[in-house]
């Protein structure tokens, strides 16, 4: 069983093979794999059980493949333009988060080629002067020929903090989009430290000063471009919450025993809660 006959099975981060290898944009093999993109759908087999993405020799179209990575022995590869195939549908990509017959693993390899995709299209022109972007052959870069400007694939830092009070942690509820219990979270500013980035989403979203802060685990979250980093901290002092309304509609501590997860087991933040809600923290 493989991503060309059904799914991905037991992918870990490592085993994507990351590092951009031009020489792969000569050979494309019949049955290689092919992440066709529109907007925020992927192109995917209709009536099946679990998702299939076509194969080169699916396609009637002559085209520009763009080596992504490797899956074992897997080659992947997006192509730009949209070429419609018999049996093939586009669906949207968020919502196959939803959709609990897909492994995490299956969903951190697809979620890393719609990232890519998006830099890709979002690079199209030189920031600088405006020129047409090329490939750099050595890397996995964009670079103007006119100015000589080269872009590197976007990754933006952010936090998710575990807030502990004794056997309570702080969960919080967006005040807009994602509906479910969550952490504290935020983005890295220019000129901070993570640690630093800690303490002033702790204070702006929920009005509390923390200490003992502790990395736990990282995460790529390819949705939106984002390196996860979570933290668990303490509570250093006053426990009274103070919620900035303006990001948050729910911001209260809750015991080990009370914490609802999330309906899937995809991200970091619920990976962290569910650790506190069994008694284990780092």
């Amino acid at each position: 069983m493989s991503i060309r006959e059904t799914m991905i099975q037991d992918i870990e981060p490592h085993q994507l093979i990351n590092p951009y290898d031009h020489d792969y944009e000569h050979d494309v093999r019949d049955d290689d794999v092919i992440f066709i993109f529109d907007n925020k759908r992927v192109l995917v087999k209709e009536h099946t059980d679990h998702l299939v993405f076509p194969i080169k020799k699916e396609l009637k179209e002559k085209h520009d493949y763009i080596f992504l990575f490797k899956i074992d022995d897997i080659r992947c590869y997006l192509i730009r333009d949209n070429e419609e195939i018999e049996g093939y549908v586009f669906k949207d990509v968020w919502s196959l988060r939803t959709d609990d017959k897909h492994s995490a693993s299956f969903l951190y390899a697809l979620v890393t080629a719609y990232q890519l995709a998006n830099w890709y299209d979002n690079n199209q022109y030189c920031g600088r002067c405006g020129d047409k972007m090329i490939k750099v052959k050595e890397e996995r870069a964009l670079s103007c020929p006119s100015c000589g400007h080269r872009v590197y694939p976007r990754i933006v830092p952010a936090v998710i903090v575990g807030i502990i009070d004794g056997d309570r942690i702080c969960i919080t509820q967006y005040a807009q989009g994602y509906g479910h219990n969550a952490l504290v979270a935020g983005f890295v500013e220019i000129g901070e430290t993570i640690e630093q980035t800690v303490e002033r989403e702790v204070m702006e979203e929920v009005g509390l000063k923390v200490k003992n802060i502790r990395y736990y685990k990282s995460q790529p979250w390819g949705f939106v471009d984002d390196l996860l980093l979570g933290f668990y901290c303490d509570v250093d002092g006053d426990n009274t919450i103070h919620m900035d309304r303006n990001e948050l509609k729910i911001a209260h501590f809750v015991r080990r025993e009370d914490i609802v997860l999330q309906p899937d087991h995809l991200s970091l933040t619920n990976e962290m809660m569910q650790r506190f809600k069994e008694g284990k923290t780092c």
